[in-house]
């Protein structure tokens, strides 16, 4: 009888679960080589490809015959190196053109709301600037002035210091520097702005601020865009190197840990690195 009832479920097509967990280990110990390669600076040696990927060579090697047939994977006759092939490369590509970066970053947000109890955001650079494009805000926090469509300023925001120190050569620069100016025209005009070392007034703080926001990795404001209020932002990367969201946390300076590595900058921080790492993106 037993026996019938198994029949019975194959039959219709739905395989017992212990027989849909089993999957294939042979794949899973082949794709091991794709990602020594996915992840080399350059084509490999055998011995090295191998070795990386924890397997003898005369093993890797009957993979590779394999991966070869199938374009996965090319050897070039002259060095005898292995690289990737372009099956590879027509996955990847069909891979990114399926991918949607905000929606990711908005199924990712509830977690990392549980993790730093902050009010958190989605920007992306539009037509007139960095513009927060998803809000989710949290039940314990205070209340953030800010809505949807809300373009942030390059200077005195987290996210618009985030964009502006990451943006690349083509991306209108002649109003991005008018944007600047005009900032820092209203910076210069603000009596106190010249005694805070976190408010630039002239060019050259600017391109040091910008240049500081680079090194850190993320960007952060204490009580200048609105008082009272701390905020983060991290860059999250494509597969081009371009920075196309910004993840922005924010709250109340009384009970948000602005910290470098506190219990908000760090999360954020491992979010957005994640995040990039998705959407293909691969450090120096």
């Amino acid at each position: 009888m037993d026996e019938l009832r198994a029949g019975l479920q194959d039959s219709d097509g739905a395989a017992p679960p212990d027989r849909e967990r089993a999957g294939i280990q042979s794949v899973e110990v082949g794709f091991a080589l794709l990602d020594v390669l996915a992840a080399a600076a350059g084509p490999l040696m055998l011995r090295d490809l191998a070795a990386a990927a924890d397997m003898s060579a005369a093993k890797a090697h009957r993979y590779l015959v394999s991966f070869q047939r199938l374009g996965l994977v090319l050897q070039d006759a002259a060095t005898t190196r292995y690289d990737l092939g372009p099956a590879a490369l027509r996955l990847g590509l069909a891979s990114l053109s399926r991918l949607d970066a905000v929606q990711m970053g908005r199924e990712r947000l509830p977690a990392l709301l549980e993790q730093v109890g902050h009010t958190l955001a989605l920007a992306v650079w539009g037509n007139h600037g960095p513009t927060i494009v998803h809000w989710q805000e949290s039940p314990l926090a205070s209340p953030v002035n800010l809505r949807l469509g809300d373009v942030m300023p390059l200077l005195t925001s987290a996210t618009g210091r985030c964009f502006a120190a990451h943006l690349t050569p083509g991306r209108a620069l002649h109003m991005i520097e008018a944007m600047i100016q005009d900032e820092l025209r209203r910076l210069q005009a603000i009596p106190h702005a010249q005694c805070r070392e976190d408010l630039p007034t002239t060019m050259e703080q600017v391109q040091a601020l910008f240049l500081e926001v680079r090194q850190r990795g993320m960007a952060r404001v204490v009580d200048t865009l609105l008082p009272g209020v701390v905020g983060f932002c991290a860059p999250v990367f494509d597969s081009d190197r371009r920075m196309i969201i910004g993840v922005v946390a924010l709250g109340s300076a009384a009970t948000f840990d602005a910290r470098w590595g506190g219990a908000v900058e760090a999360p954020l921080r491992a979010m957005a690195q994640r995040l990039s790492g998705d959407l293909g993106y691969t450090p120096r």
